[in-house]
């Protein structure tokens, strides 16, 4: 998504783009459509609740030092700091124990309890230590860390480091005990030693091996969808199936069905019904209604399909949204019921966001048929064949391989169409009140932008591309595969485009990780049209020691003022910089080959850290530190 100040929707096509702002408002509140069918399960307003008997938490208060000294017990007001002379390794502050010189002794501690229930807890903190010791055979100062009466190690001046480095210790056996965790650092007599500690956590699970984060299931999911329309295009109703393996070695009891676009209406009259499940029972509604369990009749094994079908309904509501209808022009994203994603952390059911993105799902296929009457476009997801069906309605049958979603529009749209000089069909869509002249300034950016995107990343894989151009958006802009929802804007549509690779072609948790795709859509599209970003980092200023470039859209959907310029100026502007520090050379490689490397699969933060530092010799510790992404 590219998302624009409401203030801009009335100024001219070329004003939209100079002015496409970051900040995203809400939306406008939509009714339910009153003809929406009740559905089949009864709702609920809260995610299930695990079967597990251990709940996974993480039991120390304030790890990270970012409110200062509380929750924790210290010697001397100066060893949780955020003074200079030392450096976080995460947000601002730390703790400092010792680096006087003299003889000194500090201490930090805090009462922790450890469930009884979860039958593992580890311990991790992040330990930086320097000195001004010059032996190497005896330890003068010491850091003694213990939980309890027990002590878990001693470090000293003879573990230097010039970074930060994570230890980890298992505490398992303090299960159902209140215990204290205590650090203790003692000075002699002269030369100092600092011991620095940050980012303290007791993490506690049951004591199951879960599918590590590469074991994403349902995998390799099979969509077939038939819906049929009324006269408007606002209403649709058939048929969806959805085959699937489980890739897991945990076999799979359950699936989820995100239904999205429950999210523009109520629980009592949604806007997305599934009815008449085969191949499982549906459960009760969950997220706001948005998440639908279906448990399958057996537990499905690794490596064995499945098949799940319902009966589907969709009521678009009014407003120019990308669920919903301006005037005779309906614009139907995100809402096809898919499959959500189990891996390492469970179930990912996160509620939908209006400020940016909640999607995450696995690459699927998708055939997709939808009858509508002869006067409707239908501009859709994949490549489009159009047969005659009964009296005055036509059949759009859509197909699309390896997508995450799929999204279509519906009204007497202009079209024009044209091709890129690598190959890729262009198709613009446009509604009432947009010249030709913007529509034909359309197409020609789209057919530049692609080829741009495809040069860098790799070739767009998806056939045709349609663009829907709407100055009624209120959003801005808004990506699906093969499909984008878009104002007359050259870079807004230049993003969304950018986005069939960043999110679509490499995928993500848009949810948790919303960065993986705008900053580096964002920095896509300043490199398509010509901008290097120069001195755009000098500008950043951080709201609070909170703020990361690497924030979930929990912690942005409450500082939604901050997420535009943070994800994508900063992110941007953080891609710049590495592209600065490594060379152009290296990071356009290192660009191509992740993207090969991730191509239909999905990105994670380490992984891209992990990408970025094989690509250079130089250390990017503080690079990642000094741009705050974490992860």
């Amino acid at each position: 998504m590219r998302p624009t100040p409401r203030t801009a929707l009335a100024a001219s096509a070329l004003a939209l783009a100079a002015t496409a702002a970051l900040v995203l408002p809400a939306a406008p509140a939509s009714a339910a459509p009153a003809s929406a069918a009740p559905a089949s399960a009864a709702p609920a307003s809260a995610a299930p609740a695990a079967a597990e008997a251990c709940t996974p938490s993480q039991v120390v208060a304030n790890g990270g030092f970012e409110s200062g000294a509380t929750s924790w017990t210290q010697s001397s007001t100066t060893v949780v700091t955020n003074r200079t002379g030392q450096s976080a390794h995460g947000g601002g502050y730390y703790a400092w124990l010792d680096g006087t010189g003299g003889t000194h002794t500090d201490t930090l501690s805090q009462s922790v309890t450890v469930p009884s229930s979860c039958a593992k807890a580890t311990l991790t903190f992040w330990l930086h230590i320097d000195t001004a010791e010059t032996t190497s055979s005896t330890a003068y100062d010491k850091l003694t860390a213990k939980i309890g009466s027990t002590t878990l190690a001693t470090f000293s001046n003879l573990d230097k480091n010039t970074g930060y480095v994570q230890k980890s210790f298992d505490v398992s056996a303090f299960a159902g005990q209140t215990v204290a965790l205590a650090f203790t650092g003692t000075e002699d007599s002269s030369l100092q030693s600092s011991f620095v500690l940050d980012d303290i956590a007791l993490d506690t699970s049951d004591a199951t091996t879960p599918p590590a984060d590469s074991t994403r299931t349902p995998a390799a999911p099979a969509y077939t969808v038939s819906l049929s329309s009324n006269t408007a295009g606002t209403v649709w109703t058939g048929h969806e199936s959805a085959t699937f393996t489980n890739a897991s070695a945990t076999a799979l009891s359950e699936v989820y069905l995100r239904l999205w676009d429950n999210y523009h209406g109520t629980c009592s009259a949604p806007p997305i019904t599934v009815t008449n499940v085969t191949g499982g029972t549906a459960g009760a509604l969950a997220v706001s209604c948005t998440a639908l369990p279906i448990t399958l009749p057996t537990p499905l094994a690794q490596g064995q399909s499945a098949t799940i079908g319902f009966d589907l309904g969709i009521s678009v509501p009014s407003g120019a949204d990308r669920f919903g209808y301006d005037g005779s022009f309906s614009f139907i994203g995100n809402a096809l019921p898919v499959l959500a994603v189990k891996d390492g952390a469970g179930w990912h059911l996160d509620p939908y966001t209006n400020n940016g993105e909640s999607f995450y799902s696995l690459a699927a296929d998708f055939k997709v048929t939808l009858d509508h009457p002869t006067t409707l476009l239908v501009p859709a997801t994949g490549t489009s064949v159009d047969t005659a069906g009964s009296s005055g309605r036509t059949v759009t049958t859509a197909t699309a391989t390896q997508v995450r979603d799929f999204a279509w529009a519906a009204g007497p749209f202009s079209k024009i169409s044209g091709t890129s000089t690598a190959g890729t069909p262009i198709n613009v869509y446009s509604v009432s009140g947009i010249s030709s002249a913007n529509a034909q300034s359309m197409l020609s950016t789209a057919r530049t932008a692609v080829d741009a995107h495809a040069a860098r990343f790799g070739a767009y894989p998806y056939g045709e591309l349609d663009a829907v151009i709407d100055n009624n958006f209120w959003f801005g802009g808004m990506e699906y595969p093969g499909f984008v929802l878009d104002l007359v804007s050259t870079t807004a549509l230049t993003h969304e485009i950018g986005h069939q690779w960043w999110y679509g072609i490499v995928g993500d948790d848009e949810y948790n990780s919303p960065w993986l795709d705008e900053s580096f859509t964002d920095y896509a599209t300043d490199l398509a049209l010509g901008s290097t970003g120069t001195n755009c980092w000098n500008s950043v200023s951080w709201a609070s020691s909170a703020e990361k470039i690497t924030n979930s859209m929990a912690y942005w959907d409450a500082h939604s003022s901050r997420y535009g310029t943070v994800v994508y100026t900063y992110g941007k502007c953080a891609l710049h910089d590495l592209r600065r520090l490594i060379g152009d050379t290296a990071m356009a490689n290192l660009l191509k080959s992740y993207a090969t490397s991730h191509w239909y699969g999905v990105s994670t933060t380490a992984e891209f850290k992990a990408a970025a530092q094989a690509a250079t010799t130089t250390d990017l510790t503080s690079f990642w530190s000094t741009h705050r992404i974490e992860g």
